[in-house]
Formats: structure tokens, C-alpha cells, sequence
């Protein structure tokens, strides 16, 4: 099986512990965070510590897609990571990727990037509305989406998730993680807003964004509430119809 790589010109003196990385995955390494889509495993050398995700194997068509005609998660990960920090906007300081191949299907790909420790991420908000400085967090949350937009960046992933928040001693730093789906073009608005229908199932906290957003843009508030409201709403009417297609699903194939 053929194995391609590229490792980040700052990383190059770390190249054979990066190798030994990916060689001994299944082995080495301690378990980091959700496992249930794809595995991650955090490793230490000095005092760095490296985050490798580990994307699973894809169905057969998409081992075709990803040999010959689609760029690999792993690989857009890496270099949609390349494309923030050079427009300013964080990111875990990207390092490799790995990917393995036979001569007519895609296997296994790998992205690694440098740990970053958090304070909180988005999803502590949509569920602590006692969290110290709520308000402020999630304004400035509103203001680093808007400043994506402006810069041209539609993250596909904008999700509770995705989002790592720092305190700092000037107000507060974000961090985009799960980078393999996004576009970089000018974006309209209602699709700026719908970037946001992913986020919370709070009226309150939509309200919010929507008169930070406002400001942000010098757009009317009703117009960004109104939408931003109804399209969480959609988003959360298809997720859960989703879910209960997929337990019938399971339920007929039990039975």
C-alpha cells in the first residue's frame, strides 16, 4: 500500500516521530475525546503534544472518489488549516497529513495538528447559562463569525463542537477544529445567517447573535432573527427526523 504525506516545512525536524506516529496508530498514543466517528489520539514529544485524527476508511465509492477525483479529509483539513492561519483566523497549529492508498482505492488518511488546551468550547454555552461573562462569550463568538464572513470563509462544520474558546486578557480567543468542510467565497446573506441554524436550539441565545450580528453588519435585527429563528428551526425539524429514521432502521434490522 502506497503511503503520501506532507509535513509542515516549522515540523520537518519531527519527521520520524511523526512517521512512527501513523506506522503504530492502532498501538501507541491515548485516546482523545468522542471515538464513535472517527478515532483520536493524542501523542507526546517534549514539551509538545500532537492531536492525530484518524478518518475512517470510506464506502467503495467514495475510495474511488478520494483516489482519483476528490481531495482526502485529511488533506483538506490541512491545508483549509494553511488557509486560516494565513487569514488571520485561529486554528490548531497545523502539522501533516498522511494518507494510504492501493493502486485503484483510497484507505486510510490521517491529519495531525498541535494540541490546543481550551477554556470552554461553544457547546458549554447552549447548556450553562450561568457560565461566568455569558454574555460577553457569546457576543464575541457573534463577532468572530461575522469576521469569517467577512473574510470570506463559510464553515460547513459550525457546530457546537467545532468551536474552541480561550479566555485572554483582552476578552476571548476561537479556534476552528474539524476543518475538512468549508468554502472560501463571498457569502450572501441568508447563507451568512444559516451558519448559525447549526448552533443552539435556544431562542434566547438566538436572539442574542442576531442583535450582535446586527451590529456587526448594520442589518436589521428582525430580519437576521426572524431568519436565523426559522432556519434553526428547520435544522433541528430534519436532524431529529433523521434520528428517528435511523432507530426505525435499526429496529427492522433486529427484527
Amino acid at each position: 500500500m502506497k503511503v503520501t504525506k506532507r509535513i509542515h516545512d516549522s515540523f520537518k525536524e519531527s519527521s520520524l516521530f511523526l512517521d512512527d506516529i501513523i506506522t503504530n496508530f492502532e498501538t501507541k498514543g491515548e485516546d482523545f475525546g468522542n471515538q464513535d466517528r472517527n478515532s483520536l489520539k493524542l501523542f507526546k514529544t517534549g514539551d509538545k503534544v500532537f492531536n492525530v485524527k484518524s478518518f475512517r476508511i470510506p464506502n467503495i465509492v467514495n475510495q474511488i472518489a478520494y483516489k482519483f477525483f476528490r481531495k482526502s479529509k485529511a488533506q483538506r483539513s490541512y491545508e483549509y488549516a494553511n488557509k486560516l492561519k494565513a487569514l488571520n483566523v485561529g486554528t490548531p497549529e497545523p502539522i501533516a497529513y498522511y494518507e494510504y492508498k492501493t493502486p485503484f482505492l483510497f484507505k486510510k488518511s490521517y491529519y495531525i495538528s498541535e494540541q490546543l488546551d481550551c477554556d470552554l468550547t461553544y457547546r458549554e454555552l447552549t447548556t450553562d447559562f450561568n457560565y461566568p461573562d455569558y454574555d460577553n462569550v457569546l457576543r464575541a463568538f457573534t463577532r468572530f463569525t461575522f469576521d469569517l464572513h467577512e473574510k470570506g470563509i463559510h464553515f460547513l462544520d459550525h457546530s457546537p463542537g467545532n468551536t474552541l474558546i480561550k479566555k485572554t486578557d483582552t476578552g476571548y480567543s476561537f479556534y476552528l477544529v474539524d476543518l475538512n468542510r468549508m468554502e472560501f467565497k463571498n457569502l450572501d446573506f441568508e447563507t451568512r445567517v444559516k451558519n448559525f441554524s447549526k448552533l443552539t436550539i435556544h431562542k434566547s441565545m438566538v436572539e442574542v447573535m442576531s442583535d450582535e450580528y446586527a451590529k456587526c453588519s448594520g442589518e436589521n435585527y428582525d430580519a437576521i432573527f426572524n431568519l436565523m429563528w426559522n432556519l434553526t428551526e428547520e435544522f433541528q425539524y430534519r436532524y431529529h427526523r433523521k434520528r428517528r429514521l435511523k432507530k426505525k432502521l435499526k429496529f427492522w434490522k433486529k427484527g
